[in-house]
Order: C-alpha cells, then structure tokens, then sequence
C-alpha cells in the first residue's frame, strides 16, 4: 500500500499560480516507482475530474480544460509527484488529490480514470478568486 501526502493548496487570484507536490511512501510497485501517478480534483456538488497523468518514465496526459497551463512532474528519487499551476481561474477551485497505480497492470495506459487508480492522498483545497 502507498502512502500519499499532498501540500501546497492554497487561496489565489485569477491568473495566479500555485505548486502542489505529493509524497509518496511504503510500497511503491516492483520497479521502487508507482507506475502511475496522476491529479484528480473534485468541487463541490461535481464529479473527480482527472486533471493530469503521468507514467514512471515521465510520459504525460492532461484533461483539456488545464492543457497549456498546468505541468505535471515527478522527481523519483525524492518520490515526490508534483503540478505546476498556472494561469489559474476561478473554474479550478477544486479540492485537489494525489492518485498513485503501482503495477502497470492496474493502469496500463496511465489513463486518467479514478477507477484506475487503488491509492489516493487526503486532498489539498485550492480556491481560485475573481
């Protein structure tokens, strides 16, 4: 089982910026890497949205709606996941969550489904003003 943690959440203005990060620890898959870590983030009375993907060899995925202004990263040595925000907009406030698949056949295309993913953080608040 992994262990998440995520930091970094915060309030922001529109257009502002923000770095979420997320540590992982315990079992982290055969290889010492999560196959598949990803961001999810969910408002209130909405669906989790999966934001961006990204496999152990750095390989990316990002919903449309964050393409061109969100960067997601991983630093495996640190075991660290983490998501550049940029640009940010009210639309993004969101209580935003660290998602981690350790074996390749839990998510073999890094997709970014919920269902697809067994070990999740507690979540992060980033709200995005006017």
């Amino acid at each position: 089982q992994v262990q998440l943690v995520e930091s970094g959440g915060g309030s922001v203005e529109s257009g502002g910026s923000l770095r979420l990060s997320c540590v992982a620890s315990g079992y982290t898959g055969d290889s010492g890497n999560n196959y598949c870590m990803g961001w999810f983030r969910q408002a209130p009375g909405k669906e989790r949205e999966g934001v961006a993907t990204i496999y152990n060899d750095g390989d990316t995925d990002y919903a449309e709606s964050v393409k061109g202004r969100f960067t997601i990263s991983r630093d495996n040595v640190k075991s660290t996941l983490y998501l550049q925000m940029n640009n940010l907009k009210p639309d993004d406030t969101a209580t935003y969550y660290c998602a981690a698949e350790t074996e390749r056949w839990g998510n073999p295309l890094c997709r970014r489904a919920s269902a697809l993913f067994r070990s999740w953080g507690q979540g992060t608040q980033v709200t995005v003003s006017a």
